[in-house]
């Protein structure tokens, strides 16, 4: 059997413009709503053509005594130069969880393929 996870790639963003960056704070409060932030290209700008785009982004957590990732949020990008109009690979979402774990997020680039990145919460 072939398995998706040998085609996922990873990076640092820093150096590398298809890997998603996550901005969530290190520790957050249990049960309270927290900010979490998704983009692509902080450092180096990735294109937004039609011809070069990001198409999406799955955010899951897996809680740290979990066995599963849970699907915290999904986000497509659909607009690459249609009437002039491009949407760019970012999103705010918001969650609450009493759990410690780590957020994983996946993204699409039409040309380079699938692209992770991961960062572990702690919480208080």
């Amino acid at each position: 059997m072939k398995s998706l996870g040998n085609l996922l790639q990873s990076g640092d963003w820093k150096g590398e413009k298809h890997v998603p960056v996550i901005h969530i704070e290190d520790t957050i409060k249990a049960g309270e709503l927290i900010e979490l932030k998704v983009s692509i290209g902080d450092e180096i700008a990735h294109p937004n053509t039609l011809e070069h785009h990001i198409k999406w982004f799955k955010i899951f957590f897996k809680p740290e005594d979990g066995k599963f990732p849970i699907e915290i949020y999904t986000a497509t990008f659909d607009a690459h130069g249609e009437s002039d109009i491009f949407d760019e690979p970012m999103v705010k979402t918001y969650f609450k969880t009493n759990k410690p774990g780590t957020i994983h997020v996946m993204s699409y680039c039409n040309i380079h393929g699938l692209w992770e990145n991961s960062k572990d919460i702690t919480v208080e």
